[in-house]
């Protein structure tokens, strides 16, 4: 783990400007509490600059013609439409890299470990992994990518690749492709100068690029997201575009062997094009990065997050729930607890987690770091010191829960509770679409108390995170099952 940030001056936290919902133990705020400065997240910060391609197109000048016609996906490939954007509701993800893997044992030789990995994920009780990008990138890290049907990247060949996702089928583990579908670096200049003109089977010209992106002169219809400046942006309500990137997802799925995907900055463009996209293929599990600012009171994080988790709703609501989204929200909110000592933060106004796993927990797939946050770039690091209390909370509520490759191979403090948590998720049978009953919200204590389906359910295990000691009232009913710093766990004693 990275060294040890210097302690932050005291200053008197904030009490929630919302107010303090009944029925839930929610106390408010005392003094005298450590408060960590609000850590600010560039999309940008850390971005490879497009690479120069010595070669000149000199050919007419680009139609400005463009096409809106509705685009009509082709149906997907035969076979089996699983079409479960959750999976089978009980599944652990993991993201099976970190920043450098591109680089392990000098480059092109990732692949080759996860394939050698795959029996041990499945003892470990991993059922999904995201794998990293896989096709020809101007940054080795593949977010910045150009061909798309070249698929030997500096993670491996695309033998190995192939290989990969079979000796992980055989563990009965999914695989799911990084497709960063966004935006597409060109290999040309058009007549222009402007890097907007394409090469490989996708050639396409400039009116794949939106037509208000400020730097690639394109001459495609207005942009329906946010702008990714390091590379054109996509126009995918064109019919060739949306055609060809519905070609190509299928074409990956049958050569390939991916069993859903990862939507890299689904900000960029409409959650409807998404749609179009699931709906052309077989999708075992669907997760999109819709990455967003949260609320902020001046250079403290807001109490009420609505707002901020709505957005992502929202975004999946347009992409006709057939995709899930990283539950931003919760992470933020929890980087706001641990830094500031302020669990009451961990219930809504309404009393129910605040993050999307309170709104829409089935598609909500939580997470505490991952190659951006983490890794070597460290965008928004987890608070350090405070990461088993933030997977004990992800790992024992509803959504789907995420494992950061690190927290699992480099950190070894780490393994072994998580892995006793996956173990005690799976024996009590907590899913996607359990319920939650916050029993405590105070400054120093959060507890709940989880249902295998809603708060009329069955109760399945008690949770508890913070310094302060908190217990439940009934031992008769509650068994202890495990436990670390500042956390602990409690099951319904077995008869």
């Amino acid at each position: 783990p990275p060294t040890p940030a210097p302690t932050p001056t005291p200053a008197a936290p904030a009490a929630p400007k919302t107010p303090i919902p009944t029925g839930v133990n929610i106390a408010p705020p005392s003094t005298g509490v450590n408060i960590a400065p609000p850590v600010v997240y560039s999309d940008f910060s850390s971005l490879p600059p497009v690479a120069e391609v010595p070669e000149v197109v000199t050919t007419e000048v680009l139609q400005t013609q463009t096409q809106t016609e509705t685009a009509v996906p082709p149906p997907a490939r035969i076979g089996e439409r699983v079409q479960q954007p959750t999976g089978t509701g009980q599944e652990i993800l993991l993201q099976g890299f970190n920043w450098e893997s591109c680089r392990v044992d000098g480059g092109r030789a990732w692949y080759q470990r996860v394939t050698t990995l795959a029996p041990k994920l499945k003892e470990m009780g991993i059922t999904v992994i995201w794998l990293p990008p896989p096709t020809n990138s101007v940054s080795q890290e593949g977010y910045m990518p150009s061909d798309l049907y070249d698929l030997d990247s500096w993670y491996g060949s695309k033998e190995e690749l192939k290989r990969c996702i079979d000796a992980l089928h055989e563990n009965g583990i999914k695989a799911l492709g990084d497709a960063v579908l966004n935006h597409r670096c060109a290999q040309f200049q058009g007549p222009d100068g402007l890097w907007n003109r394409y090469g490989g089977k996708l050639d396409w010209d400039a009116r794949a690029i939106v037509k208000d992106d400020p730097h690639f002169g394109g001459q495609g219809n207005h942009s329906s997201g946010d702008f990714f400046h390091a590379a054109p942006n996509v126009d995918h309500s064109q019919d060739f575009v949306k055609r060809d990137i519905c070609t190509w997802m299928q074409w990956m799925q049958a050569e390939v062997g991916y069993d859903g995907w990862r939507l890299d900055y689904v900000r960029g463009f409409s959650g409807k094009h998404v749609a179009d996209y699931m709906k052309a293929t077989d999708v075992h599990f669907a997760v999109g990065e819709f990455w967003d600012t949260l609320a902020y009171n001046y250079d403290e994080p807001a109490y009420n997050q609505d707002d901020h988790r709505q957005r992502i709703v929202s975004w999946m609501d347009d992409a006709d729930a057939t995709a899930g989204a990283f539950d931003v929200t919760t992470k933020g909110i929890l980087h706001a607890v641990f830094e500031r000592q302020e669990y009451w933060r961990l219930a809504d106004t309404e009393g129910k987690p605040p993050g999307v796993v309170g709104r829409w927990p089935s598609r909500a797939v939580t997470f505490i770091e991952n190659h951006d946050t983490g890794s070597t770039q460290g965008h928004w690091r987890f608070p350090e010191g405070f990461e088993m209390q933030g997977y004990a909370y992800i790992m024992t509520h509803p959504g789907t829960p995420t494992i950061f490759w690190d927290h699992l191979f480099e950190w070894p403090e780490l393994k072994q509770p998580l892995l006793d948590l996956i173990k005690l998720r799976k024996e009590v049978g907590i899913k996607c679409r359990s319920g939650v009953k916050i029993l405590c919200a105070e400054q120093a204590v959060y507890a709940a108390e989880i249902f295998d389906e809603g708060e009329n359910g069955e109760p399945l295990l008690i949770m508890k995170i913070g310094p302060n000691d908190w217990a439940p009232e009934d031992q008769t009913m509650w068994e202890y099952a495990m436990h670390g710093d500042q956390w602990c766990v409690w099951r319904r004693r077995r008869s």
